[in-house]
């Protein structure tokens, strides 16, 4: 079912992308590209050498079927539709991204020629971010703080689990958020016996500890990496971001690694580090 899933989504997009204009060939790659969520273009421009809306609708849109959960689609397929869309960190994956085009939309209208043009852009870009695919079809680097900071906390919380996405993945997110909502509680009736739930199911206390170590070695590796880099004197947004597009295997970052940049900046050390 996960080789069948990934074969017709990945022939579905090459079919859609052929009758944007796309040669089989680059077709081919940028599907392979958006299965993968890797992110690699045969076009030093990335999606946007295309300037379709169309193209980039596609691609923003199978970036984000890849980022869901594959268990998902063997629910699908075994017509259980709606255990399926009851998924909680599916729900809070699609809701990210929907409050996190909105919000850019609003932020980035200002320098876009439309509506249309400044959802397309934000779409396509929150899109490639989350999944970690690395995609670009404008210079986000140039957008407003607000915008760019959004995408920075999109490269943390990544795609869902058992997608082809990469970062922290949204369903640690939900679990560690419902931990912190519990032990707030408790804190305030100590009494009080709280579970936590994914799903209607209990979630087991080794997955909640589990949880809880990977986030620190996170962290820990995080910080660590990025003090490392700083020796090469540069900016702290550019070694910032170069070490969560590195860590979260996204690709882009911003300033001096953005998406229309590259990591050449770096010392032989640095660049050990962030591979």
């Amino acid at each position: 079912v996960l080789f069948r899933s990934y074969f017709v989504l990945t022939a579905v997009e090459v079919i859609l992308l052929m009758f944007g204009g796309m040669s089989f060939y680059d077709a081919l790659l940028h599907s392979f590209s958006t299965a993968g969520t890797g992110g690699f273009s045969n076009r030093n421009a990335s999606v946007a050498y295309y300037d379709s809306a169309y193209i980039a609708g596609v691609i923003g849109v199978f970036m984000i079927l890849f980022g869901i959960n594959f268990n998902l689609y063997f629910l699908i397929c075994m017509k259980k539709w709606k255990e399926a869309l009851k998924n909680e960190e599916m729900r809070a994956y699609l809701g990210i991204i929907a409050a996190s085009v909105v919000i850019i939309t609003v932020n980035i209208l200002h320098i876009c020629e439309s509506v249309g043009q400044a959802f397309r852009y934000s779409f396509f870009q929150v899109a490639s971010i989350i999944t970690t695919t690395g995609f670009a079809t404008t210079d986000f680097n140039s957008w407003p703080e607000m915008s760019r900071t959004i995408l920075v906390i999109l490269m943390f919380v990544g795609a869902c689990a058992g997608s082809t996405g990469g970062g922290v993945k949204v369903s640690r997110f939900v679990i560690l958020m419902k931990t912190i909502r519990k032990e707030l509680r408790q804190y305030l009736h100590p009494r009080s016996i709280k579970k936590i739930k994914m799903d209607e199911k209990l979630v087991e206390h080794e997955v909640v500890r589990s949880t809880n170590v990977f986030m620190i070695a996170y962290v820990l590796v995080f910080a660590f990496s990025a003090l490392l880099i700083s020796f090469d004197n540069h900016d702290l947004i550019t070694n910032f971001t170069s070490v969560a597009a590195t860590l979260n295997n996204i690709g882009p970052g911003l300033e001096l690694v953005g998406p229309t940049q590259n990591f050449s900046i770096f010392s032989g050390g640095a660049k050990l580090i962030l591979i």
